[in-house]
């Protein structure tokens, strides 16, 4: 525990700036300010996640991440990962945060805040040096301090008004170039997060003015005060959907359209190719969203849109959680065995190639099942095989138990089941 706490301590004086300097720290103003000192306008998080399209791709990657355990490992000197069991540190990661989140609500939170934010921010707990709870933060409490320094980079997180190291916060960050925050969609994809959120207004008029197409009246003559007003009046009842009215125009008045139709515009199909920009760019099948994927569209979507995050989220695990003596030995990794499992044919149809194949036995295959083993611990071979040894160049023929020398005319090291020399 002590050689712990010295390391942290060794650490917090290793840093490239001091936080006690603050005349060399320069704080960074936050894009959301900026922009509205400039005038700029720009979509908001909540605005983005009224898009649909939008919405069902975050979700749906936060939930796949969130429901994927992780686990510890040793590494074994033959290059074989062992699983460790029972260390405190996974109930964190998996179970009981000490938080007010579960595990899973806790990932879920940070994975959206990845994409719609500057990224995804766990504190870590520590107490004597051993982390005891994990506490999500939302990342608009978060706030980064930098050094000046573009080489050397280093900085502080700054959560309301206090100051804390960059090692007391697991951090989840997307297109990062300093390790401090990341880009959100928000950020890098606004444009097509406008028009559709645009589109989505644009069709909430709609059906406001019940269909009613915008525009104006060209009068003849000139209208008194009474008649604009009484107009104006029916004109806005008009474009109610509580009942319905009508405008009567008298002589010279002309009804001039302002507006195309939702039709000539081709909304509809507008709407449909921007929300599969959406899934392209969050990496999500279509299928995926309407239910109708196929194996395959399964195994894209982990592939593309939740393996690069599972990764990133494993790396900041282990920068933060393990010690320094660990490392080489240790290391965190999602179990992506369940939701990489296919249909039941598909799956049996696979342990029976790992099985055939000698690299799986029948209990492992079974283990991945959650099925108790037999006690069947063993590899299926066949007598027709013919096994080659490439340390020592020898030929094994189980169906003869009979081994030859590679080059050799003659067999060597045979025995007959009575043990007599061949």
């Amino acid at each position: 525990m002590g050689k712990l706490t010295n390391w942290l301590e060794r650490m917090a004086e290793k840093r490239a700036v001091d936080v006690e300097e603050a005349a060399e720290i320069e704080p960074q103003v936050e894009e959301p300010i900026l922009r509205a000192l400039l005038g700029e306008e720009s979509i908001s998080r909540q605005d983005a996640l009224k898009i649909p399209a939008l919405n069902s791709s975050v979700n749906t990657i936060a939930n796949m991440i969130a429901s994927i355990p992780v686990k510890l490992y040793r590494r074994e000197p033959d290059g074989s990962a062992e699983e460790v069991r029972g260390d405190p540190r996974l109930r964190l990661l998996n179970e009981e945060t000490g938080d007010t989140l579960t595990a899973k609500q806790m990932w879920n939170a940070a994975v959206v805040d990845r994409f719609l934010g500057k990224g995804g921010y766990i504190y870590i707990n520590r107490v004597r040096g051993e982390p005891k709870s994990l506490h999500y933060v939302k990342e608009e409490y978060v706030q980064i301090i930098r050094s000046p320094n573009v080489i050397f980079k280093d900085y502080d997180i700054l959560v309301q008004g206090k100051r804390y190291y960059p090692f007391d916060f697991i951090k989840i960050l997307r297109n990062t170039r300093d390790g401090a925050e990341g880009e959100g969609l928000i950020s890098d994809s606004e444009l097509i997060l406008q028009v559709l959120f645009s589109s989505l207004k644009f069709e909430r008029g709609l059906v406001e003015r019940g269909g009613n197409k915008k525009g104006f009246i060209q009068a003849a003559r000139k209208l008194t005060e009474e008649a604009m007003r009484k107009l104006k009046s029916a004109w806005k009842k008009m474009y109610t959907t509580s009942s319905d009215n009508v405008v009567i125009l008298n002589e010279g008045l002309e009804f001039k359209e302002a507006s195309n139709t939702s039709v000539e515009m081709q909304l509809n199909e507008n709407k449909l190719t921007n929300s599969k920009e959406i899934y392209g760019l969050m990496g999500v099948p279509e299928k995926i969203i309407t239910g109708s994927a196929s194996g395959q569209d399964s195994a894209n979507f982990i592939k593309a849109a939740v393996n690069p995050i599972l990764e990133e989220i494993a790396a900041a695990i282990n920068r933060e959680l393990l010690l320094e003596s660990e490392k080489g030995s240790l290391f965190f990794a999602h179990d992506t065995t369940d939701v990489l499992k296919g249909d039941v044919k598909s799956r049996y149809e696979a342990y029976k190639m790992a099985i055939d194949g000698h690299f799986l036995t029948v209990d492992e295959a079974r283990i991945k099942e959650k099925l108790p083993p037999t006690g069947m611990d063993f590899i299926k071979l066949g007598l027709d095989s013919v096994l080659f040894d490439t340390k020592s160049k020898q030929f094994y023929v189980p169906n003869t138990d009979r081994t030859y020398s590679m080059g050799a005319a003659k067999e060597v090291n045979t025995t007959d089941e009575s043990g007599n020399q061949g």
